[in-house]
């Protein structure tokens, strides 16, 4: 496949059709870090609200740095994989210390920052600060592997690889930024995962899973597991109005977030709730009613959460419990389950 013809094609392409995002062509560096952090397995049109509230609350990296955790996961919340939040605030608090507050430029440099890894690095290399610096996200992959055909699953050490040798070898001098947000923009408006838009596409002439009819076969991805399904009892321990919520640890699932007193049963959740809040939390409770059952579906299983009214009978002195006021619920924050709860529990005090 001739280089320059796909680089002329696509670049001239994207000049026409770009998408106009919030964060596309933005001065500021941080903006560009934030948004690639934020797009990480997170739709567009999701991530364009919460970015632009982002950047209202926080816009500056310094004003990042400077922001607590629980404000930090509050901004986040409602849009999952919380680890690259809180790996945000960390870098920001790193780059505040060490760099003066500017983001670094070179990929090396942006490696060894929390939550930046390669395909991150090169992005922000290339838009933020021009560097001929190739990229790989979920859009780019597909792309390269129906251009080239690639029958290496994209998701394995070798085909990885191979997709980055092909996005090194086609990148232009240059224009590495555009060329990259093009790859980025053709996966997203016409190399969809399923009914590719070939006839629109400016490199349908140089597709080679195109001309061999693979292109609904690719990419290549290695089986996937089966999901396991948890089941959880909660307790909604309500007193004086105030409701008693604990923090997870800071690693982890949801680190750092409020929940529920809450753990995993085997059998019938109403039966085992006492149960699990006595072995987890060391609290003695009698259930009431139910508040109300909620599912979610996270990235390695499924979770259905049975959520009951408690009276406390007793409670040890454990720290990572705290009574919260219900009318300041929404100052801490919490996963999409909790969230639920929380309103459900302040739905049902209005009424």
């Amino acid at each position: 496949m001739p280089t320059s013809s796909l680089q002329t094609r696509l670049l001239a392409w994207y000049h026409k059709n770009k998408r106009t995002l919030p964060w596309r062509d933005h001065p500021d560096p941080y903006a560009v870090w934030v948004s690639e952090i934020m797009l990480q397995q997170t739709r567009v049109e999701t991530v364009i609200p919460y970015f632009k509230k982002w950047m209202r609350r926080f816009p500056t990296v310094q004003a990042l740095a400077d922001a607590s955790e629980r404000d930090v996961l509050n901004a986040w919340e409602g849009l999952g994989y919380y680890s690259r939040a809180r790996n945000l605030h960390k870098a920001a608090r790193v780059i505040a210390r060490e760099h003066g507050g500017t983001l670094p430029r070179s990929v090396d440099d942006l490696l060894k920052l929390p939550g930046i890894g390669r395909y991150t690095a090169g992005a922000i290399a290339s838009i933020a600060f021009g560097a001929d610096e190739p990229a790989l996200d979920g859009n780019i992959k597909r792309v390269y592997a129906r251009l080239f055909d690639v029958t290496e699953p994209v998701d394995s050490p070798q085909g990885e690889k191979m997709l980055w040798d092909i996005a090194r070898q086609n990148l232009p001098k240059g224009k590495a930024g555009d060329f990259n947000q093009a790859l980025m923009d053709l996966g997203a408006m016409l190399c969809f995962p399923k009914n590719p838009r070939c006839l629109l596409c400016p490199l349908r002439e140089l597709c080679k899973a195109r001309a061999t009819g693979t292109q609904e076969l690719r990419p290549v991805k290695k089986p996937r597991k089966s999901v396991p399904h948890h089941v959880h009892a909660a307790g909604v321990i309500v007193r004086r109005g105030r409701v008693l919520l604990a923090q997870k640890p800071s690693k982890g699932l949801l680190g750092g977030m409020w929940e529920f007193p809450n753990g995993r049963v085997e059998g019938d959740p109403a039966g085992e709730l006492a149960q699990v809040l006595e072995a987890g939390y060391r609290l003695k409770v009698q259930r009431k009613e139910a508040l109300g059952v909620v599912q979610h579906a996270y990235t390695h299983f499924k979770a259905t959460v049975h959520a009951f009214r408690c009276d406390l009978l007793e409670m040890s002195d454990v720290s990572a419990l705290q009574w919260v006021a219900i009318g300041k619920l929404g100052e801490y924050p919490m996963g999409k389950i909790d969230r639920w709860i929380a309103n459900a529990l302040l739905q049902q005090t209005a009424t």
